[in-house]
């Protein structure tokens, strides 16, 4: 996916491609987990599609669920959604710094072939 050491550094237009691409993999990717999220917090939890929406989206910012599970399968549920979200939150941050680091590194490696 990305471009080899020897090569030349990639265009900004096509630089400024792939993160667009690699952006919208991730919003996808939140709106899924926020699906996810939603129907499991309505259909287990027994909530509102707006506090399911509520509880989702604080989950995966980080923020914490707003309303405490009741039952045993509303917590077993929210205790894998919230492994979920840290573990999404990791993936995502690494996706969308990957093509910064990657190019910074790249400058380097040219800059010392240059000498």
């Amino acid at each position: 996916m990305y471009e080899r050491r020897t090569d030349k550094l990639l265009p900004t237009r096509a630089f400024v491609s792939r993160v667009v691409r690699l952006g919208g993999y991730v919003v996808v990717a939140v709106a899924v987990a926020l699906a996810i999220g939603m129907g499991g917090y309505h259909w287990i939890n027994g909530l509102a599609w707006i506090d399911a929406f509520l509880d989702a989206s604080m989950i995966l910012g980080g923020m914490g669920p707003v309303h405490v599970p009741t039952t045993s399968g509303g917590k077993l549920f929210a205790g894998f959604y919230a492994l979920f979200a840290g573990l999404l939150f990791i993936a995502v941050t690494g996706a969308l710094l990957a093509p910064f680091l990657h190019r910074m590194i790249h400058i380097f490696h040219l800059e010392k072939q240059q000498k």
